[in-house]
This record gives C-alpha cells, sequence and structure tokens, in this order.
C-alpha cells in the first residue's frame, strides 16, 4: 500500500453477534475475555464524553481493529496490540480464534448475523496480494474501489455496500469522507434478536420517562408480567434484569436508584462487573415496564481510543509494512427495541395477586451479551426514549 489516511468504520445494525462456541476452546474463550475488556473500556471512554443516548457496538470495533493489525508494524503494531488486550499472543492464535468466533453454524441455535468486511482502495492505491488474501481468508472480505477525490460518490458507495451486507435498515452509514482518503477499512454486520418473553402490544400506555430532575418526557411504555431474572448491585445501588433472547442472546437492564446518577454508575462497568451481575441474577415474579425506543447514533472514535492508548497509529510517523496511517474511526449502530416477539402474550403466567413491577422510568444502562460464551455484543445508555 502507498502512504495515506486510512478511515476504518465500524457500522452496525443492531449489534454484533458471536455464533455459538465450542465450549472447550480455551484459546477462543481467552480471546473473547481480552476484547471484553477492551469493550468495556472503549464504552467508558466514550459515555463518559456526554450525557445523551448511548448505542456502541465495542466487538464490532475491535474486530475492525484486529484486521488493521495486518497493515501495522513495530511499535505501532505492538501499541495496537496492548490496547486491543493481545500482547503476547501468537498472531495465528488470534486469526484462527476469530475464525471460530465469527463463523455462523449451520442448523438452530445460531445468531441472526449478517456481516461484512471491506478495503476501499481510492484511484491508484493498490493493496498488497498478501493483505488481499489476509482480508479474504480470516475476515471474509474483499477489496473495493472508490474515488474518495469525490467524496459524496465515495460515501454513497460505502453506505451501497453497507446496504448489500446487512439489508436496509441503515441507510447513511457515512455522510461524507476525506478527499485525502487513500483507503478505507469498512466493517458492517447486523444482529436481531426476539424477546424469548415478548411484551403484549395491546398493554403499552404512555408513561411518564424522568429524564432528569427538570426534564420529564411521556413515552409508550411496554408491560408484561412473568418470571424473570433479576439482582441487585448494592454497592452501585442498581437493579439488574435480564430478558434473554430466542437465539442464545440476553440483554441485561441496569436501573440505577433515583438518587443515583447513570454516569457515575457507569464509570464501575467492566468485564468483572458484568460477570458478577450475571452470577447474582435469581428467578422472581416481575411486572417490567419498560419504554420502547430507536437509537440511531454514530460517532468518530479516535479521541476515545487515544484514551486507550491506541495513540501512534493515528500519527504522520505510523509504522507498517502497508505504510498506511488512521485518519479517523467511524462507528454507526443502530437498535429499535419494542413489543416484537414470538408467541401470544397471553401465554404468560397467570399470578394469583399482581407482582411487585419494575419500571424503567429513568435512565438506564443495557448489555447485550451470547450467552453460552459470555462475549459482549452491544452495550448503551437509554437516556432519553424521545430521541434517537
Amino acid at each position: 500500500m502507498r502512504s495515506g489516511p486510512l478511515t476504518l468504520l465500524a457500522v452496525l445494525g443492531l449489534a454484533v453477534p458471536l455464533a455459538s462456541l465450542p465450549a472447550d476452546d480455551d484459546a477462543v474463550r481467552d480471546l473473547i475475555g481480552r476484547s471484553c475488556d477492551f469493550s468495556t473500556r472503549l464504552y467508558r471512554a466514550l459515555a463518559s464524553r456526554g450525557d445523551d443516548n448511548v448505542l456502541l457496538s465495542t466487538a464490532s470495533v475491535w474486530r475492525g481493529l484486529t484486521a488493521l493489525l495486518a497493515a501495522a508494524g513495530g511499535a505501532t503494531r505492538e501499541e495496537l496490540r496492548t490496547a486491543l488486550g493481545l500482547a503476547g499472543l501468537d498472531p495465528q492464535n488470534i486469526t484462527d480464534a476469530l475464525s471460530t468466533i465469527t463463523s455462523t453454524p449451520a442448523g438452530g441455535g445460531a445468531l441472526n448475523l449478517r456481516q461484512g468486511v471491506a478495503l476501499f482502495a481510492d484511484a491508484g492505491a493498490q493493496a498488497s496480494a498478501q493483505f488481499e488474501e489476509l482480508l479474504r481468508r480470516d475476515y471474509g472480505g474483499d477489496v473495493k474501489s472508490a474515488d474518495f477525490h469525490a467524496p459524496r460518490d465515495a460515501a454513497e458507495a460505502v453506505n451501497a455496500w453497507v446496504r448489500q451486507q446487512i439489508g436496509d435498515r441503515v441507510q447513511d452509514a457515512v455522510t461524507d469522507v476525506d478527499p485525502g482518503t487513500k483507503w478505507l477499512l469498512a466493517t458492517a454486520a447486523s444482529y436481531q434478536a426476539r424477546f424469548s418473553q415478548p411484551f403484549n402490544a395491546s398493554a403499552t400506555r404512555d408513561e411518564r420517562f424522568y429524564v432528569d430532575r427538570y426534564h420529564v418526557v411521556t413515552v409508550p411504555m411496554m408491560l408484561r408480567a412473568d418470571k424473570y431474572l433479576l439482582a441487585y448491585d448494592r454497592s452501585l445501588r442498581a437493579g439488574v434484569l435480564k430478558l434473554p433472547m430466542t437465539d442464545g442472546a440476553a440483554a441485561l437492564l441496569v436501573l440505577p436508584d433515583e438518587d443515583v446518577d447513570i454516569g457515575a454508575l457507569e464509570e464501575q462497568v467492566s468485564r468483572e462487573k458484568i460477570r458478577a451481575w450475571i452470577g447474582q441474577l435469581k428467578k422472581t415474579k416481575l411486572e417490567v415496564q419498560l419504554p420502547r425506543f430507536f437509537l440511531d447514533r454514530t460517532y468518530s472514535l479516535g479521541d476515545a481510543l487515544r484514551t486507550l492508548g491506541v495513540v501512534r497509529v493515528f500519527g504522520d510517523d505510523a509504522e507498517g509494512p502497508e505504510g498506511a496511517k488512521v485518519s479517523q474511526v467511524l462507528h454507526k449502530a443502530v437498535a429499535a427495541v419494542d413489543e416484537s416477539g414470538p408467541g401470544d402474550a397471553a401465554a404468560a403466567p397467570a399470578f394469583a395477586s399482581p407482582p411487585p413491577r419494575l419500571t424503567f422510568n429513568r435512565p438506564f444502562h443495557f448489555v447485550v451479551y451470547h450467552q453460552s460464551s459470555g462475549a459482549l455484543l452491544l452495550m448503551g445508555r437509554l437516556r432519553d426514549p424521545t430521541k434517537k
């Protein structure tokens, strides 16, 4: 590759899933653990920069950056490996484990995954045969051309590829690109799942949601009474509710007590904390009220990544056999939560007396993860359900 700016784009439809994994594959599980550490660190770095809604496919960013390792060298490569939590691992073990993680097995139990990766090259720029082979072999990707001197045309070329990979749900992953770009590495993935315990649409009512002490909005609030897995984190003073999906994934909804700031809670979110929440879950009868919402978030992650130690790859002295530096890291994430699900709400159990009600009517944190592997798929914060 000739020297020039490289843009890394991570695009998400709903989440970035992982396939069912071999229970005894220690290398895969070690890699997943390392990606979870990176995921929570990146989320904290991004979430601390504002008070808005947050939606981040940390796994998508992590996987895209591992592909970038092939284009880095020297101190740049080692810095990137350290930031991603890959220091000390054999590069071949990394690619072998990634191949296992991102494969989708045939038959039942697989997550609803659509994903792709591509390297867009400007006119006159040519990727090395070695890098093209690695992209195809280890990431199932390809090299495509784009005219970055016509930024809007280049953006549409990327957007058309994204739609081809994961459908029309993501329309404008990129609105513009730097005309000085020579290389753009794009990853696209979408994940769609249904609640194992769907909400009853006929029970949805407009209710108040307390954005903060001075701001109250009215939103459609879903309702279902059932047996749920629930925990309470006394150190953070927050309730944790698990909502299983039909495909083996699950969502953890973390609701801080009324006088606890959501930002202070998120500062403590880590791989160990999430594992502790899961380990403390106990089944209980509940009525759950959850707002219906749609999130569409786009980020430039350069500053957040720099706080994690990814610095040299953005500089003019970035080293590597491909000779390319990163100009920016873009991330697009979209998520919709509604009542949809298999079955009928009439199948919900009937209780002799109404169970306690847990209402998510103030800002809360959420995590979507793959239950059998523990892999983090998606992390976010719902601050205001009326905003994207």
